[in-house]
């Protein structure tokens, strides 16, 4: 390489590892700042670990930086720091996905099982420790940036399907359709590591970056969206209590107060069985019992008495408790019927056809008579 070629290339590192560290660190701050104020209330940490992976960005723009104005260039340091930040970048991305709201059902028992961080911390591992061994060794890195491409694959297949679903169940169709592209994206300069080109790599680098950047500002700002449509508060926010009173015509109707819902508190009629099954739900969690035991399909078994026999009862009662509480055909699935079936039940991965009532039994109020007919 000519001197001239050789100060060519060092400018073309030396702005891109500016732009990169700047931006990314912009970045990396306004997420966290999003999540400083809401997230951190609600518990979530997936921006977090998004706001991380781009940090990697940012300190792989340092690194950038600090080569540039070496002279020569050390080509066995430049990669093992680049392979090493987007080792860290794809970790980051991967232990937010379990965070997400919406998760494809072919991938979610395996983002959100025990096993997950097993799953992507031995390929991260085994990807790492050869890059460190090649850099101290001083020999060629090619072999290493191969295994991080790969883990880069990996990543990016996970993402993918996890944003498509997250923009597609929030109704933003061409959100959806862009990070499919930036994705594709991301692929080609995943590619172009392999070859020699380092000012396409450059180009496509930064041209993804900057895509998916955007991209999850865009998830943070949908999420931000979603939080403020949904006005079903948390389980502990939520009353419940029960009565039987005679109408008019001498009948009784049975009755729920489902208080903590702003602006919403008129009395709720259920028919005799969705009440019933409620009440059976508010009484184990007074008796410290708590968990009532779902009846699997298609269980031929008659000797055996559970909980509940259908899983649709649960469908139908949180149907008839949003018919009360909004109107028939005035809720969605999206912003009333998951939201008010996460802050009224409980379920864990971990105990399977379990359920339970979520609102704390000091928020419940049954007169005794029920307590004892139940």
């Amino acid at each position: 390489m000519n001197p001239s070629e050789q100060i060519s290339d060092q400018s073309i590192l030396l702005f891109y590892g500016w732009w990169q560290m700047a931006v990314c660190l912009f970045a990396f701050l306004g997420l966290m700042a999003i999540w400083w104020h809401l997230g951190k209330k609600q518990g979530d940490f997936g921006q977090v670990w998004l706001a991380l992976s781009i940090l990697a960005w940012s300190l792989s723009g340092a690194a950038e930086v600090f080569f540039a104005t070496r002279n020569p260039v050390n080509p066995v340091y430049l990669d093992g720091f680049r392979s090493i930040f987007s080792l860290f970048n794809s970790l980051f991305i991967l232990l937010g996905l379990p965070w997400f709201r919406y998760i494809p059902k072919p991938f979610k028992s395996i983002i959100q099982s025990n096993f997950w961080l097993v799953i992507v911390g031995l390929p991260f591992v085994f990807s790492l420790l050869p890059t460190i061994s090649r850099m101290i060794s001083g020999n060629s890195l090619q072999f290493v940036n191969e295994l991080d491409v790969y883990y880069a694959v990996l990543t990016l297949a996970f993402l993918g399907y996890v944003l498509w679903e997250s923009f597609e169940k929030r109704r933003l169709r061409f959100l959806a359709w862009l990070s499919l592209v930036c994705v594709l994206t991301t692929l080609v300069a995943q590619a172009y590591k392999l070859t020699d080109s380092t000012v396409n790599l450059t180009l496509f680098s930064a041209i993804f970056k900057t895509a998916l950047i955007m991209l999850f500002f865009a998830l943070a700002l949908s999420w931000v969206k979603e939080l403020s449509s949904i006005i079903i508060p948390g389980p502990t926010q939520l009353f419940l209590s029960f009565s039987k009173e005679k109408n008019e015509k001498q009948k009784y109707e049975h009755i729920i107060n489902l208080q903590g819902i702003p602006g919403k508190s008129d009395p709720i009629i259920l028919t005799p069985g969705m009440f019933n099954l409620l009440l059976k739900f508010a009484v184990k969690k007074l008796d410290g019992s708590d968990w009532l035991e779902l009846k699997p399909k298609n269980d031929p078994r008659s000797d055996y008495t559970y909980d509940i026999k259908d899983h649709n009862e649960l469908r139908r009662l949180l149907a008839a408790l949003l018919d009360g509480i909004f109107g028939k055909n005035q809720w969605t699935k999206e912003q009333h019927e998951q939201p008010l079936k996460q802050s009224l039940f409980d379920s864990p991965p971990d105990m399977e056809r379990k359920i339970r009532l979520a609102i704390p039994k000091e928020n419940l109020v049954i007169p005794e008579n029920l307590t004892h007919s139940n």
